[in-house]
């Protein structure tokens, strides 16, 4: 004892070994060590000259699976390596490993897929995708059934084209709250994700209608539409030749409507080839209204004075009979139209040479003949009828030498 006395030294930070691990799966159990009592520190009493060749390496520790208590604590062995030393003692602290012990589950989850940031200006995400849609995952009970979805996320900023990448998998709850998954073993730990980019236009619609309203009925040519455009998406090259979108005449017949004609036209069958609509929130449905209205109708009174004779042939004189007054001219459209008409604006041709061909007349006797009279009106109204004037035609005689 002189010679060489006991003395004691201890070692920090020893691993504790857990055997018979296979009882608890055998009892689809699920276990994880609590407050980290699987390190121990341990102390060793024997004679100096041993004391002064053992290393940490020359102690083990253990916790036997089948000494598991009720309160799921095993109590923990500790051992030199080297039997053949003089040892004196040999004692750890803490002395119980604790162990969360609960039953194993497993379900597979779902997978949602998330974009993060903006894409370039102009451009749109059009679709996100993955090579799987669920994951596997296994796990002590308490925290699988916290498991809602798998979320993968991808950063898109400033993307002018298609972004793909593998992407780490995530586990949320029901709140949209990323859990721990450091007790959660997972079929995979990466999933491959493709994000679709298109470009985007704006562009407007070209529409049409075919057709004639009922009798007494015009179209007032006004085409009105929900929504004056609409935003589409595709590749850059495919939608620099694209400027609009043409709605067929069919899709507006009014034939022998005697109303406003309104109809739901879904617009995505005429969009060009890879192409589709930008904006998520419209179905593609647009409605278009072409306006009718009843045909009004207005008898204006010309001036005698508003009326020209033009084309006499040589040899003739002609004016118009004394007396006949105002010419009285019955016009018809749209009510603007033929409202906006200024009947003292609006003049007269009577053309005589060519009445006198509609006739085959190569000359004509002394007499009064009801002409018809052209008349300059805007093309927006109908003249109703045929107007003539009452002209006195007489042939000039030749005075004699």
């Amino acid at each position: 004892m002189i010679s060489n006395p006991k003395d004691s030294v201890t070692f920090s930070g020893i691993q504790v070994n857990l055997i018979n691990t296979e009882l608890l799966e055998a009892g689809d159990k699920i276990y994880d060590i609590k407050d980290n009592t699987d390190k121990v520190r341990v102390t060793v009493e024997a004679p100096r000259n041993v004391i002064n060749q053992l290393r940490s390496s020359d102690i083990v520790a253990e916790a036997d699976v089948s000494r598991l208590t009720e309160v799921n604590t095993i109590a923990i062995s500790c051992r030199v390596l080297n039997e053949d030393v003089e040892i004196s003692s040999v004692t750890c602290s803490p002395e119980l490993m604790s162990l969360n012990v609960e039953e194993k589950a497993k379900k597979w989850v779902n997978v949602r897929h998330n974009t993060v940031g903006e894409v370039a200006e102009g451009y749109m995400v059009a679709g996100v995708s993955s090579e799987q849609t669920r994951v596997e995952v296994l796990g002590p009970q308490s925290v699988v059934e916290k498991i809602s979805y798998v979320g993968l996320e991808i950063d898109v900023t400033g993307a002018t084209e298609n972004v793909s990448g593998n992407v780490d998998v995530r586990f949320y709850n029901v709140e949209g709250q990323m859990l721990d998954d450091s007790r959660i073993t997972k079929n995979v730990d990466s999933i491959h994700m493709e994000v679709r980019v298109l470009a985007t236009k704006e562009v407007p619609f070209e529409l049409n209608y075919t057709g004639t309203p009922a009798e007494g009925y015009l179209a007032t040519g006004e085409i009105i539409c929900d929504r004056p455009t609409v935003m589409i998406a595709g590749s850059a090259a495919t939608l620099a030749d694209i400027t609009k979108v043409t709605i067929p005449e069919r899709e507006l017949d009014i034939t022998d409507k005697d109303e406003d004609y309104e109809k739901t036209i879904d617009i995505r069958k005429y969009l060009d080839n890879n192409v589709i609509l930008a904006d998520s929130g419209f179905n593609g449905r647009i409605t278009v209204r072409v306006a009718i209205e009843e045909e009004a109708g207005r008898t204006l009174v010309i001036p005698e004075a508003n009326i020209t004779l033009t084309n006499l042939p040589a040899g003739y004189d002609a004016a118009l009979t004394e007396g006949q007054g105002a010419i009285r001219l019955r016009i018809s459209g749209l009510g603007a139209n033929v409202s906006a008409v200024d009947q003292n604006a609006i003049g007269g041709t009577v053309d005589i040479g060519k009445w006198m061909q509609s006739r085959n007349m190569a000359s004509v006797a002394n007499g009064a003949y009801d002409i018809p009279v052209d008349f300059t009106i805007t093309d927006h109204v109908n003249i109703e009828g045929e107007v003539t004037v009452k002209v006195n035609i007489v042939r000039i005689e030749e005075d004699e030498e």
